[in-house]
């Protein structure tokens, strides 16, 4: 942009309506987002007129707000009328009250329990009641920053670099910003290791921190809910804010979201799968997002979205004789065919849990090498999958690896009666995996990077329905692992990942060489159960 352009456009933002103002401040940011202060110049408001500014300087009620109590991360309802039009938060007790007029709620509030300093959640306007008046003061900043906060592009880039300096609550407590628990409503822990985990995912976290990428998304005809996207939004925002008022975040308003757009598929009241809440979400982001069969139509394609080819042929029926047999497979039904299909993520089969009896008289937990399980989609392995009249052989040959590889591994298997678990450890390295081992030299020609490290890791623990979960993140700017576990978040060694029973996990391709030497868990000790 020129000098001119960009002087002109700097001038129409500051006389520009508040909507039309969002998007020239953008056209700023999107130009030379190093000029940040060129834009935050005009994000001030507006002069205050002689009359408000003497009484915003004269409010004495500001040393009276409480910021330990605020929380923004629940639904933006009237505690009195639940409604969701004109909410304001009472800034000495944290609750949410409709209105400011004579005889509102938040007004009776205000005179019932002497409470003054309020916030208007949709406009971001502070107010004191009952006396009604706009408090315009800059120490106020924060408290609308924590709402709504608001990510550069510098910011963003910066945000994997080493040296960034950890956050402080306001009650003092140290944190690193997408390093803090979330809440555990009732039983909504799977949930939980999804959203913590696609959090730290580069390009999904570097898309959804810049709200202008989706605040567009209009809502169905009528609807007056958040999409997901918008949530989603929002908690990624608020998982990673610099200058969050706690520690932790309430993923309230997201499963709020979720419950509404699976049509009560998904609860917060009861516990479901990880790997069937993720490829759910991801497909209603990448159709919300306006996606379709292409690569490239949305963040959730250009991150996820692999390509394989499976082959399949029909086996004949097991009653026949080998003669009967051999005329059928020279028929066509029986011939191989070949479909080209996309993955958002790859199942891996682990093998029958082996009844090995030690001198205790005791089972031993198996072990299996992660490549082993890889082995399924090299093109060569086949395996039978048995449906209610025929059977079939398959097997897959990946043909263009996605930037990010989810890997689910699937322990749990419906029986007739019940759900049974495999327990078996799969032994994995958290960085230098190649996939180009399981390519064909014909499709590992296509691909100029093959290395993939490990960035999230889900585990289950426990009985198959009454067990919990939790995650394993890679912090990048400290090259740290730390465990996650609703609200807990402690430091991990990557040799302890190594040890649980994944369930999930999510690699990242390399783009460049990685010296350092590739990590392979020691062969632990046979574990008794």
């Amino acid at each position: 942009m020129s000098d001119s352009k960009k002087r002109k456009t700097e001038n129409d933002v500051s006389s520009a309506s508040p909507s039309k103002r969002a998007k020239l401040e953008s056209i700023l940011l999107e130009d030379d987002d190093d000029d940040v202060a060129v834009v935050d110049r005009y994000r001030k408001p507006a002069p205050p007129n002689a009359e408000m500014l003497n009484r915003s300087k004269q409010c004495p009620y500001l040393d009276t707000i409480n910021r330990h109590l605020l929380d923004f991360d629940f639904e933006k309802l009237c505690s009195v009328s639940l409604t969701r039009i004109n909410v304001y938060a009472c800034l000495v007790c944290g609750k949410y009250f409709q209105g400011r007029g004579t005889n509102t709620h938040a007004y009776t509030h205000s005179v019932a329990e002497s409470h003054h300093v309020y916030l208007n959640l949709s406009t971001l306007k502070f107010y004191c009641l009952p006396d009604n008046y706009e408090i315009i003061d800059s120490s106020l900043d924060d408290i609308k920053y924590v709402l709504n906060p608001v990510f550069t592009a510098r910011a963003i880039r910066n945000l994997d670099k080493e040296g960034q300096k950890m956050s402080r609550t306001v009650d003092g407590t140290l944190y690193n910003p997408g390093i803090v628990g979330m809440n555990n409503i009732k039983a909504n822990d799977y949930c939980n290791v999804i959203l913590q985990s696609l959090s730290h995912v580069k390009p999904i976290r570097d898309f959804f921190l810049m709200e202008k990428n989706y605040a567009n998304i209009k809502r169905p005809p009528g609807d007056t809910a958040f999409t997901l996207v918008q949530r989603f939004g929002e908690l990624l925002r608020k998982l990673w804010n610099p200058r969050n008022f706690k520690a932790h975040v309430s993923p309230h308003e997201m499963l709020q979201a979720v419950v509404l757009w699976s049509k009560k598929k998904f609860q917060i009241t009861q516990q479901g799968d990880p790997i069937e809440f993720l490829s759910w979400f991801l497909h209603s982001l990448h159709k919300q997002l306006r996606g379709n069969k292409e690569p490239n139509s949305s963040v959730i394609n250009r991150t996820f979205l692999g390509e394989m080819k499976i082959y399949t042929r029909k086996l004949p029926p097991t009653e026949l004789d080998d003669v009967q047999k051999q005329l059928l497979l020279a028929t066509d039904e029986y011939q191989e065919k070949v479909e080209t299909s996309t993955f958002l993520y790859l199942t891996c089969d682990l093998p029958a849990t082996p009844l090995f009896i030690d001198e205790f008289r005791e089972n031993i937990i198996p072990q299996v090498n992660l490549y082993q399980l890889l082995a399924k989609f090299n093109s060569v392995s086949e395996k039978e999958y048995k449906t209610y009249k025929e059977n079939f052989m398959k097997r897959f040959e990946i043909t263009r690896l996605p930037k990010f590889v989810i890997l689910y591994i699937k322990r749990f298997t419906k029986n007739t009666f019940f759900l049974e678990k495999n327990p078996t450890i799969v032994n994995f390295p958290v960085k230098n995996i190649d996939l180009g081992d399981i390519l064909t030299e014909e499709n590992k020609k296509l691909h100029q990077f093959t290395k993939y490290n490990l960035v999230a890791n889900i585990v289950h623990d426990g009985e198959p329905n009454s067990g919990t979960y939790r995650c394993h993140i890679l912090q990048k700017n400290t090259n740290q692992w730390y465990e996650m576990q609703d609200l807990h978040v402690t430091n991990i060694l990557p040799q302890m990942i190594t040890l649980t029973e994944a369930y999930i996990q999510i690699y990242e391709q390399q783009e460049e060489d990685d010296d350092q030497p590739e990590f392979v868990a020691p062969a632990p000790e046979p574990m008794q159960t």
